[in-house]
């Protein structure tokens, strides 16, 4: 008799181990599985790319317009010149339809940061290139509609609702911008 007892105490135990392998293989072979679908769920990697971008304020010349891509949007940076900062502080007291003044659009009142994308319908737009349209104001005029804005990004005639909106952006140094 003392053999079947000690015979059936090492059954449980063998099959306590090939319980615990059967477990944990199903449980690996389950997450191995669902791991794609897990991963499917992180951003991609051109969103990633764009989450966050940084700009090279160095190279663009004082009064020049440059547009950079930040999630899919076109964000217009201008290197204001002295007469382009004095237009649009002059304005500050003007009657806005979306009032804000100068000093609450800008971090540094040579750069101008914006989204380049017009409150009214979504269009772009012209004012980048030195010979398109500016409007009135020498700031930037959607043709869609004929919406213009000033030096400071803030709507002056037409149907756009809104300034053109700022994009959280903070200088890293003093030539390098961060956008996003």
């Amino acid at each position: 008799m003392a053999e079947k007892s000690n015979a059936g105490s090492l059954a449980p135990k063998r099959r306590d181990f090939l319980e615990l392998v059967a477990w944990s293989t199903f449980g690996v072979g389950t997450l191995a599985a669902l791991w794609p679908l897990i991963d499917s769920m992180n951003p991609s990697a051109a969103v990633l790319a764009t989450a966050e971008t940084e700009v090279d304020l160095e190279p663009i010349e004082l009064g020049q317009r440059v547009t950079v891509t930040w999630q899919g949007k076109p964000v217009f940076i201008a290197h204001r010149t002295e007469e382009e900062i004095a237009l649009a502080r002059a304005d500050d007291t003007a009657g806005l339809r979306d009032p804000a003044t100068d000093a609450e659009r800008v971090q540094r009142p040579e750069w101008l940061i914006v989204i380049g994308i017009c409150t009214h319908l979504g269009c772009v737009p012209l004012g980048q290139n030195p010979g398109s349209p500016r409007g009135r104001w020498k700031g930037w005029f959607c043709a869609c509609h004929g919406s213009v804005y000033d030096t400071a990004g803030r709507i002056r005639k037409g149907p756009a609702p809104k300034n053109l909106y700022l994009p959280p952006y903070s200088f890293v140094t003093d030539t390098l911008v961060r956008i996003g």
